[in-house]
């Protein structure tokens, strides 16, 4: 199956060093070959890339691992096909947009018989169940909400509710984001790390890279990294609990459920 990652934090940073080695899984170090794609929030905006070429061989992934872009909140994502053929319509991550703000998700997993009916403004584009699923949490939350965004305890609760029932049709580790927060829901393997002061040296699993953290950040820094396996071998990572929703707002993460 595929592979995610997500950041957030609570200034602008860059993800060059974590994608690095998640790159690398992409044809390398791992067989997740048929796609990538990865969207930073910028303000209201969104950067989006995404091509289907393995991350390994793609000159755009290539462009990010040397190009400090900086977000508050990333999602990032590698795909070795389940559903759908290799195609840009299928590369994750999708983006739409609900009460005037873009919203970001990715999948990692594989859903039977999961067949939405959707009745909606939101269609996938493409023919993954990924796609799909996105689509549908989209619609239900505006069906619940009309056009006006909830407060977040609201969004937060129906959202869990939504999380689960899709999860019944099969795998659903996914991250979801429309700027301000990442939601990451583990079905089988989702793992995260906060860094934060005092910051140490971190050493990649898939690549010859460290970073000497102290270095490049600043004492009131926070970073959350919240991937599929964990990406250094020097750094304590915490695994989620199957069917663990969590919420991610400034590189802190909150149980959901």
């Amino acid at each position: 199956m595929c592979e995610l990652l997500g950041m957030s934090a609570n200034v602008p940073t860059d993800i060059v060093f974590s994608f690095t080695g998640f790159a690398m899984r992409g044809g390398q170090t791992d067989t997740h070959h048929d796609g990538w794609g990865i969207a930073f929030f910028e303000g209201a905006g969104v950067r989006h890339f995404v091509d289907h070429q393995a991350a390994i061989a793609s000159p755009i992934a290539e462009l990010i691992k040397r190009y400090p872009i900086k977000s508050t909140n990333v999602i990032a994502h590698i795909r070795k096909a389940t559903q759908g053929q290799v195609a840009l319509e299928n590369c994750h991550p999708f983006v739409r947009e609900l009460w005037g703000q873009y919203w970001v998700f990715a999948h990692n997993g594989d859903l039977k018989a999961f067949n939405p009916l959707l009745n909606g403004a939101f269609r996938p584009v493409g023919t993954t169940d990924s796609e799909l699923a996105f689509c549908y949490i989209l619609q239900q939350l505006r069906a619940r909400f009309g056009e006006q965004r909830p407060p977040l305890e609201q969004l937060r609760s129906v959202l869990s509710s939504l999380v689960h029932e899709i999860a019944t049709h099969g795998t659903f580790n996914m991250m979801l984001s429309s700027g301000g927060e990442l939601f990451a829901h583990c079905s089988t393997n989702l793992f995260y790390l906060v860094r934060q002061h005092p910051f140490d040296t971190a050493k990649l699993a898939d690549e010859d890279v460290s970073v000497d953290f102290a270095q490049v950040t600043t004492p009131n820094d926070r970073v959350a990294i919240i991937v599929t396996q964990p990406l250094t071998t020097n750094e304590q990572w915490t695994a989620f609990l199957p069917g663990e929703l969590k919420l991610f707002i400034d590189g802190i993460p909150q149980a959901v459920d």
